[in-house]
């Protein structure tokens, strides 16, 4: 195997003069793995540029992303490749399709199909190439990023990837929880999306208040159609604080019939709009100003006589007394 990456790198360097390709020597690369419950990353660093990186959030597949605090090829069009070894006679280039590079930071960011075929790709031995027709000077420019030891971080990628939560903040910030009778009790589903909620919220004490808005159908009257998308909204508050929310995090608000989702002409649609809708926000603290001590006042110094001793003060006068006449 390492004789077929030596002549991956035999290859490299014998490109015409007119091309020029960045990638890190063969027997200097390395992967690394980064992350935690909301992001995985499978990084390969290129000598000279900037890193490739297969980035999964939470709740999604991976993308792939080019980064570069400075970019030698320019900004503009450039074409993704999942590029054949040279051990592999016979087996042309894949091409993934065009991609628009920024000036610096990421680059740009691939489909999560196109990064699926490059993962493959890097797996049969292929490389991930982002190639450049008009880089510095007019030469043609690309970036590789080589398969050497990837199925070995690949695993450790899947590890990583394996503790991910189920959603993200963007999937799970908006999220319902339906009453498909006509009660005000939770069900096993709406438990278990509630569960999601009580799961992320753990791992992200950032998010620190709920909005809860209680939703009714129009079957009944306004009157009870407003206590039921109450009783709804308080249901769900329940819930939340029996699992260890603050009560001072959650806000609720009831609506009755007045937001629909869907027109209330089928009993499918009136069961959509049996709903306790969520909004998970992060809600900056409100800093209370220091309180102020109360200063004592400083003791008045007594005067000094002449003789630079202080003076006693004098004795206050009593009271002039004051004559009560006699009732006669």
């Amino acid at each position: 195997m390492r004789q077929h990456y030596l002549a991956l790198f035999s290859l490299l360097v014998s490109l015409p003069a007119a091309a020029l390709t960045l990638q890190t020597r063969v027997e200097n690369i390395e992967w690394k793995i980064e992350g935690d419950q909301f992001e995985c990353r499978l990084i390969q660093p290129v000598d000279g540029f900037g890193a490739g990186e297969f980035v999964r959030r939470a709740g999604e597949q991976a993308t792939f992303q080019l980064r570069s605090a400075g970019n030698l090829l320019g900004a503009g069009p450039a074409t993704l490749l999942a590029a054949a070894a040279p051990w592999q006679p016979g087996r042309g280039d894949i091409n993934l399709g065009a991609v628009r590079l920024a000036r610096t930071g990421v680059l740009f960011t691939t489909t999560q199909g196109q990064a699926s075929r490059l993962i493959s790709g890097l797996l049969d031995g292929r490389s991930t190439v982002v190639r450049n027709q008009s880089g510095e000077g007019g030469r043609v420019m690309e970036v590789r990023v080589l398969p050497v030891s990837f199925n070995k971080a690949y695993n450790d990628y899947q590890a990583c990837a394996a503790k991910l939560l189920p959603m993200n903040y963007d999937q799970i910030r908006q999220t319902q929880v339906g009453f498909p009778g006509n009660g005000i009790d939770l069900d096993s589903v709406a438990k278990a999306r509630l569960d999601m909620v009580l799961d992320y919220l753990k791992a992200d004490p950032t998010v620190n208040h709920i909005e809860l808005d209680g939703h009714s159908d129009n079957s009944g009257n306004r009157l009870t159609n407003r206590d039921l998308s109450r009783r709804r909204a308080l249901a769900v508050a329940d819930y939340l604080k029996a699992h260890g929310v603050a009560e001072d995090q959650i806000t609720v608000r009831f609506h009755g019939e007045r937001y629909p989702l869907a027109r209330n002409n089928s009993p499918a649609n009136r069961a959509r709009n049996r709903r306790v809708s969520l909004q998970l926000e992060r809600v900056a603290p409100i800093e209370k100003p220091p309180e102020k001590t109360a200063e004592k006042p400083l003791a008045e110094k007594p005067p000094e006589t002449s003789s630079g001793i202080a003076a006693t003060p004098a004795p206050l006068a009593a009271p002039a007394a004051t004559s009560v006449p006699k009732q006669l």
